[in-house]
């Protein structure tokens, strides 16, 4: 049972580090390439990647992605 406990807390360190940073970020703009390059600019800002996750068309572009580090 206490090797469960320690494998258990050992994996939660673990995976800790990783899980630390996620922020999700919005831009608008009148065209998909003028949005991405928002989210570009932010992402860069911060020194993280991005991933897009929303984009929709709606009289302007607004665009979501996630940062990871």
């Amino acid at each position: 049972m206490k090797s469960i406990k320690t494998f258990a807390a050992v994996v939660a360190l673990t995976v800790l580090p990783f899980a630390s940073f996620a922020q999700t970020i919005t831009a608008t703009d009148t065209t998909l390439d003028g949005a991405e390059a928002k989210i570009a600019a932010q992402a860069q800002e911060t020194g993280a990647s991005y991933k897009v996750t929303e984009a929709y068309f709606n009289n302007g572009v607004h665009m979501t992605a996630e940062l990871t580090k």
